[in-house]
């Protein structure tokens, strides 16, 4: 078991455990808007680490990221797997072939 996976049990646990003892599950209680809010400015704190070529800063926000997007993910009922799966199937494929085969809008 990676570190991901272990990230992943542990939120697992918590998701609806305490409020006023867990701070995934004080996330979970405020809802998905909030928890997706998390994600979202995490992943401008990365942007702005990266941009300020903050090496040590971008793998702690990276962490932060990774932490909520997975108690997101939790809070849908979206697995690490489900993600894996996803980036199996894409293997081989040009994004620019894929961006292209999609509908459009």
């Amino acid at each position: 078991m990676d570190a991901f996976d272990r990230l992943e049990s542990v939120i697992a646990s918590r998701i609806g455990g305490d409020p006023a003892q867990s701070y995934v599950a004080k996330l979970h209680a405020r809802g998905t808007a909030k928890i997706a809010q998390k994600v979202g400015e995490e992943a401008v704190e990365c942007v702005i680490a990266a941009c300020q070529n903050d090496r040590a800063g971008l793998i702690g926000e990276a962490a932060d990221l990774m932490f909520h997007l997975t108690v997101l993910l939790c809070d849908r009922g979206i697995s690490l797997d489900d993600v894996r799966a996803e980036l199996t199937a894409r293997e081989g494929r040009s994004g620019i072939a894929e961006k292209a085969a999609r509908p459009k809008e």
